[in-house]
């Protein structure tokens, strides 16, 4: 073993793994932080990464050799090769020294490995003042039933042929959110079911893919989905039947929970406390 539990557990006051990004917290475990350094060292997706239902080599990996581990903090780096690679070092620890010294460690390594970005992600508790940067929230499936909204959202394949069509040009104009990327994934017969809202026979919002798999202790999660609405149709409801619709589908297919990523104050951020699911924390991502 590499990590000391007594050391790391402290410190981890949101729980995120590098490479992994938000867990559960009862799968915040010292096995989830070790298994990233064996994937660092294979190249290969741990069973339970959300990034490996698109296929390929994972990008993002530990470099293991340059972590810090200590009592009073621990710093872990991370290296991608996409679009001219970053360096991540994520902080876990309360004081602002262990910021600066991540900081400069990010810098020493982009060097090392000729790459243009650096980043420092730093973990706050659920309890943080004017917190920034991302929210982490927790939707329980097994709290309640989550019905379906109704309304004019049905998976993209159920809507006629000519209202598919519309896709297209609406992914195209959300790519943004990422929803470019996820057409290319619908084409290629790499993903789940995505939930479209329709107006006046147009795509105009979606939510997807739908995929259920196991964490890392073997509970079924709802997988993170890409979420957008075109922005003249807002205000309308359509981001909330969208969510509901999305956690039916979930709740419906078996998943204990879903884990989400939101920006604080955002419009996503707004929905998901509305619906009052649980603040498990905050990453604030710096450059270093």
């Amino acid at each position: 073993m590499f990590f000391r539990w007594d050391w790391l557990r402290p410190q981890l006051t949101a729980p995120i793994v590098p490479t992994l990004g938000p867990v559960h917290p009862d799968a915040l475990t010292l096995d989830i932080f070790e298994d990233t350094l064996h994937a660092a060292a294979t190249g290969d997706f741990l069973p339970y990464d959300k990034d490996r239902r698109w296929g390929g080599e994972k990008d993002e990996k530990v470099l293991r050799e340059d972590v810090i581990h200590q009592p009073e903090h621990t710093l872990v780096p991370t290296l991608t090769r996409r679009a001219h690679g970053t360096v991540k070092v994520f902080a876990y620890g309360s004081s602002d020294s262990a910021v600066e010294e991540a900081a400069e460690l990010a810098a020493k390594l982009a060097a090392v490995h000729d790459v243009v970005g650096t980043r420092v992600v730093r973990t706050l508790g659920p309890e943080t003042t004017h917190p920034r940067g991302t929210r982490i929230q927790l939707k329980d499936f097994t709290t309640g039933p989550c019905p379906d909204p109704g309304g004019p959202v049905r998976s993209v394949t159920d809507w006629p042929t000519a209202v598919q069509e519309t896709f297209a040009p609406f992914a195209e104009t959300m790519a943004g959110d990422g929803l470019a990327f996820l057409h290319t994934q619908m084409r290629a017969g790499r993903c789940g079911p995505v939930l479209a809202a329709v107006i006046e026979d147009r795509i105009v919002g979606a939510i997807g893919p739908m995929k259920v798999l196991p964490d890392a202790i073997g509970r079924p999660q709802l997988m993170p989905q890409y979420f957008a609405v075109l922005p003249e149709a807002r205000g309308q409801g359509l981001g909330r039947a969208l969510w509901r619709a999305a956690m039916h589908w979930g709740q419906s297919h078996g998943a204990a929970y879903q884990l989400l990523q939101t920006e604080v104050g955002g419009p996503s951020d707004r929905l998901c406390q509305s619906e009052r699911l649980v603040t498990l924390g905050f990453a604030h991502i710096m450059s270093a």
